[in-house]
């Protein structure tokens, strides 16, 4: 039974995880940030373990207009119960690290993914219900129009721009997780090999890393050809050659029909480049294929003749640009020069 024992930094770190779920009372775990042109500041929803906090009444006189339910806490059972079942993981922790047994971990560490898989399917649930069951005589209507935030990311709900995130609380339980369940490898392991505490700690290292990653990473959309319209000219998108896309780092897309458009729309400013993840351009010679800005070859002549007259091409490869070039009068141009 000796071998069932965990190790003393396991314990300390348990314990460690432990007081920080009791601090996930006190800050908020999920936030949903909404950006439109009428709220250049923005609005944001705060949702902590029992109360709702943020531009709530701003956002219920919102909800009104097109249908949805007003928000109140009193109106969630889970603000009622989860609290509590907080502190009972936070106890459950303590008592692990005390009782120093790896079957309690193994148990503890089940317990709290089944939670948290159940915490979000629960939480999909409440966003699907306020943004699907709509009051049919509300004063703004769109058929077939649904107001759901996305459960992690962003979605354009009309003119608004709706960002769902973990905030701190959440963060924290995404942290605990992953001690957890990297502690648990590490006694599994020690307990047949003897791995080293350093391993471990670099274990988790590269979990907490892959994860923030992961989380952050900005991707394109692909571009729908006569569905998407363009985020400056608002002319439906028609010619695949010419499309280009900016990345913000919250992972909103905005998408263009020219290369003229997406250099006016930068100049606009409407966006910080602060906040840009990255540029992307359609591929002249592979129409359905985006390349980012730093991949990408620009050729520019009057023959292309692109929708708003930029006349610009990009290309993944200087042969792809060299064989188009051959063909017609142009100059090659640089992503500094276009901005210019």
């Amino acid at each position: 039974m000796k071998n069932n024992k965990i190790a003393t930094v396991t314990r300390m770190l348990l314990l460690l995880c432990g007081i920080g779920l009791v601090m996930v009372l006190f800050t908020p775990m999920w936030r949903i940030d909404l950006d439109a042109p009428q709220y250049p500041e923005g609005l944001r929803m705060l949702i902590y373990a029992n109360k709702l906090a943020g531009n709530i009444d701003i956002i219920n006189g919102l909800n009104h207009y097109i249908g949805m339910k007003t928000l109140h806490a009193d109106d969630f059972i889970e603000f009622k119960v989860l609290p509590g079942i907080i502190l009972f993981f936070a106890l459950l922790f303590v008592i692990v690290a005390i009782v120093a047994k790896r079957k309690w971990m193994n148990f503890l560490c089940i317990l709290f993914i089944l939670f948290g898989v159940v915490a979000m399917i629960d939480f999909w649930r409440w966003e699907y219900n306020y943004g699907h069951h709509l009051n049919p005589e509300a004063a703004i209507i769109v058929p077939g129009m649904s107001y759901q935030p996305p459960l992690i990311g962003f979605k354009q709900l009309l003119n608004f721009g709706a960002y769902s995130i973990p905030d701190i609380g959440g963060w924290i339980f995404v942290a605990v997780g992953l001690i957890l369940l990297g502690l648990v490898i590490y006694e599994r392991r020690k307990h047949k090999k003897q791995v080293s505490i350093s391993n471990t700690i670099l274990f988790i290292l590269i979990g907490c890393i892959t994860l923030s990653i992961s989380g952050c990473s900005s991707s394109p959309n692909p571009i729908r050809i006569g569905k998407d319209n363009c985020d400056y000219c608002k002319m439906t998108i028609s010619d695949k050659r010419f499309g280009a896309e900016i990345v913000t780092k919250k992972s909103k897309v905005y998408k263009f029909d020219d290369e003229h458009c997406i250099i006016e729309f930068i100049k606009s400013n409407k966006i910080e480049k602060k906040d840009i993840a990255d540029y992307y351009f359609t591929n002249f010679s592979i129409p359905n294929q985006l390349i980012k800005v730093s991949d990408a070859h620009f050729l520019q002549s009057p023959a292309l003749k692109s929708p708003m007259n930029g006349n610009i091409a990009a290309f993944e490869n200087e042969d792809s640009l060299e064989k188009t070039f051959s063909q017609i009068n142009g100059n090659k141009i640089s992503w500094e020069e276009m901005q210019q």
